[in-house]
């Protein structure tokens, strides 16, 4: 059985850092396409950032400020979050899709894509 999860999340003040961990365990990973989304109260889920190989993705509201890693040997993936502001406020939750082949760029960004969610993890950014 595959499981996803997240650590990581807390409280911070705006212009704070945080780093998200994605543990995965029950399958091989290396082969897959691993991202992080978000949804805040009363929003729709929304896609922050992935990685695919060495290849990397991320929301325009995010660029600069966040990155995404992997380590192959520990199956995880982080998120590290700098100058987070209070639009970050959401819970954070990592997905996977195991094969990363025919997955378009497009394909990438899309909630719909991946098999597999972690519970998820709560951010909160105070002004």
């Amino acid at each position: 059985q595959v499981q996803l999860v997240e650590s990581g999340g807390g409280w911070v003040q705006a212009g704070g850092s945080l780093r998200l961990s994605c543990a995965a365990s029950g399958r091989t990973f290396s082969s897959s396409v691993m991202g992080w989304f978000r949804q805040a109260p009363g929003k729709e889920r929304e896609f922050v950032a992935a990685i695919r190989w060495s290849t990397t993705y991320y929301a325009d509201s995010v660029k600069g400020r966040l990155t995404i890693s992997r380590d192959y040997a520990k199956n995880t993936v982080y998120l590290q979050m700098n100058s987070l502001q209070p639009d970050g406020t959401a819970v954070y939750y990592c997905a996977a899709r195991l094969s990363t082949f025919g997955i378009s760029n497009a394909q990438v960004l899309d909630a719909k894509t991946y098999d597999y969610w972690g519970q998820g993890t709560q951010v909160t950014v105070s002004s």
